[in-house]
Formats: C-alpha cells, structure tokens, sequence
C-alpha cells in the first residue's frame, strides 16, 4: 500500500508502467470537470471509475480486497478515513467474485486520513475500506483507477 500527496507522484513513476500512467494522468487532468462513472484510458487495462458520494460511520464499513486490479484511489475532494489490512488476516464474509474482482471480509487494520490531494495505491493483497466518516457525514469526490496486474 502507498499513501501520499498526489504532488509527490513522480518518486513512485518506477513501481509500473500503468501505475506510472495512473498517476500522470490524475496529474493532468480537470478531475472537477469528470462526469460521474467510467473514463477507459487503455480498455480494460487502465480506467477511471469517478465516484461522489457521502462518507460512512466505521460501523458500516467493509474491507474488500481485489485480485485482478490494482486500486489507484484519489480524493479530489472532501475527507476521509481509508482502512488498510493485509487480506490474509481478514474473516471472509462474502468469497471472491472473480466476474467482480473483489472480495469481502471482517477484521482490523489500520486507518489512515485521507484528504483532497490524497492518493492511495492498494496491491492485491491489501485490503481496504474506504469512505469511513472523519468527524461525522462529509461529501467527497474521488476517482479511483483500476490498473490491471499483469
């Protein structure tokens, strides 16, 4: 998992190519001016998902985890908390969907605050639970890029 400032995206251009894609491209464009819902970039390989929506008390959250994407998740506005945990010390509550790509399960991890400005990179492996409340219900605009492994 990495969690920084968009601004400082060029230390992580050598991890991969599309994650290097990613990141330039979040940093190039009019994130604001995105309608809602899905921006291909390279097909399947590389697309955007731009989400708005209200951040959740901890009590309604869930860890999911992935295995065919890489989550590349931005808030490019509004806060939030974004829970981290390595997948394997989860409960699974709901088996893998491979059509999907996603799991989910119960468990702790760790929170981090997530604020405008904020990108987060979540390998498979790495669960996560985002959109958790900070000091109560808060709008947030994200973008969330599915970088395909492999």
């Amino acid at each position: 998992m990495i969690a920084d400032k968009l601004e400082r995206a060029a230390q992580y251009a050598g991890v991969a190519p599309r994650i290097r894609a990613a990141l330039e491209w979040l940093q190039r464009t009019d994130l604001a001016a995105l309608p809602v819902g899905r921006v291909d970039l390279e097909g399947d390989h590389l697309f955007a998902l731009v989400q708005e929506y209200t951040t959740k008390p901890m009590d309604d959250g869930v860890w999911e985890a992935h295995r065919k994407y890489i989550d590349v998740q931005y808030v490019v506005s509004g806060r939030e908390r974004m829970g981290y945990v390595p997948v394997e010390v989860l409960t699974v509550t709901k088996p893998y969907d491979e059509e999907k790509d996603y799991l989910n399960g119960t468990g702790h991890g760790s929170f981090i605050y997530g604020a405008t400005g904020m990108a987060f990179v979540f390998w498979p492996g790495d669960a996560h639970m985002p959109g958790m409340q900070v000091d109560g219900p808060e709008a947030v605009r994200k973008i969330v890029l599915k970088v395909a492994v492999g």
